[in-house]
């Protein structure tokens, strides 16, 4: 067995610059070395980067499924199927989500994240649940089912956070009667309060902020821009994103929930280091097109899965992603023509700081985990290491 890991011959993208014809070195799980050229070192397993990128690895901070399967499935093996199929286009770490449902679900999910973050070897780190609802406004829905849809419940949500340390991130619509409460709640438990699927003007958007809602989830979808009543005009949350400078956005960029204009702005006025690409993925991310089922078997809706996106079976709306990490990369280089750097930024350091694991993941830096992807220059993922560990091979 060898003590190290030498990866030679790449492009290193580091925080600040890209590393022409330069290495990275890992022991023990960790980043222990960059350098430029190709140093020699005893007792280390080579890995030729061919003269292609060495990247930090993807981090999803929003995901329901992919590879058939989703996380309110219930089942450990779900986890661990999507963590595997998501390693394979890069992602290596992710914080799991679920869909609005009864509290039984939500528990019965949580219980499989926690089976398998101590069973998972070969898929992206599962590093917190990500909670989407059931605390939404009625009318942003989106694909979410409407029958588990409701007003924060103290009783309920003090008795999760109570029993499951797990979750890290909580998203709701900020307008709801007791959600302000909510959100302090969770602040005071060092979990993240997300504004989503929510009817919110400017002035709740920012006294949500104020409150701790710092992040908006999937950015333009399930929530109100300019609107208008009783003949009053009324700047919404997305204006509130763009005017609040602190305030982080997630963004689906697989070319489809957000077009080219879009994205450009959001990028023009929020830009990398508060803006970060999510998947939004459901069970369909990685399979063949054609029928498939947002959320679990018990309560799934069905969906379509055609023109890479999934879609509610009336075709008038879209029912969740079906994109994988590398696509989200290629799309901001090539529809939002934004450089690789500020892309690779995108996709790590930002969701690493949102959710604060920065100082772990995040960037290849000394000192943090050997999550490290090898891609070419189309975004094909060659090679996915986690922590150290080589999990996919091309």
């Amino acid at each position: 067995m060898f003590s190290k890991i030498k990866i030679f011959n790449g492009k290193v993208i580091t925080p600040k610059s890209i590393l022409e014809n330069a290495s990275v070195l890992v022991s023990d799980g960790k980043i222990i070395g960059i350098e430029k050229g190709n140093p020699t070192i005893t007792d280390a397993q080579e890995i030729d980067a061919k003269g292609q990128y060495i990247s930090p690895g993807f981090i999803d901070i929003h995901l329901h499924g992919g590879g058939g399967s989703d996380f309110m499935d219930g089942t450990p093996e779900a986890f661990l199927n999507i963590a595997e199929t998501h390693a394979k286009y890069g992602t290596t770490a992710m914080f799991p989500t679920t869909l609005t449902a009864e509290p039984e679900d939500l528990e019965l999910t949580i219980e499989s994240f926690e089976i398998a973050k101590s069973r998972n070897t070969n898929g992206a780190s599962l590093l917190g649940m990500h909670l989407e609802g059931p605390y939404f406004a009625i009318n942003q829905k989106g694909a979410q089912d409407p029958r588990f849809i409701r007003n924060p419940e103290e009783t309920e949500y003090k008795k999760l956070i109570k029993n499951y340390k797990t979750i890290k991130r909580w998203s709701a619509a900020p307008e709801l009667p007791g959600a302000i409460a909510f959100g302090k709640f969770l602040v005071e438990n060092n979990i993240l309060p997300a504004i989503a699927h929510t009817d919110a003007i400017y002035e709740e958007a920012e006294e949500a902020f104020r409150n701790g809602y710092t992040l908006a989830t999937h950015f333009y979808s399930a929530m109100l821009g300019v609107t208008r009543r009783n003949a009053y005009r009324y700047a919404g949350v997305v204006e509130a994103a763009y005017l609040i400078d602190d305030m982080d956005v997630e963004i689906i960029a697989d070319g489809a929930h957000l077009p080219a204009p879009l994205l450009k702005l959001i990028y023009k006025i929020k830009g990398p280091n508060r803006t970060a690409l999510i998947t939004d993925a459901m069970r369909g991310a990685a399979m063949p097109e054609g029928k498939s089922l947002l959320g679990g078997y018990k309560n799934g809706v069905e969906v379509i899965v055609e023109d890479g996106v999934a879609k509610m079976p009336d075709r008038n709306s879209f029912a969740g992603s079906v994109a994988t990490f590398d696509r989200l990369v290629r799309t901001m280089l090539t529809l939002a023509e934004v450089s690789l750097l500020d892309t690779i930024t995108m996709a790590s350091l930002t969701p690493a700081r949102i959710m604060r694991v920065q100082d772990q993941k995040g960037s290849l830096e000394i000192g943090k985990d050997a999550d490290i992807v090898i891609f070419d220059k189309d975004i094909n993922i060659q090679m996915t290491m986690v922590e150290g560990r080589i999990i996919y091979q091309l």
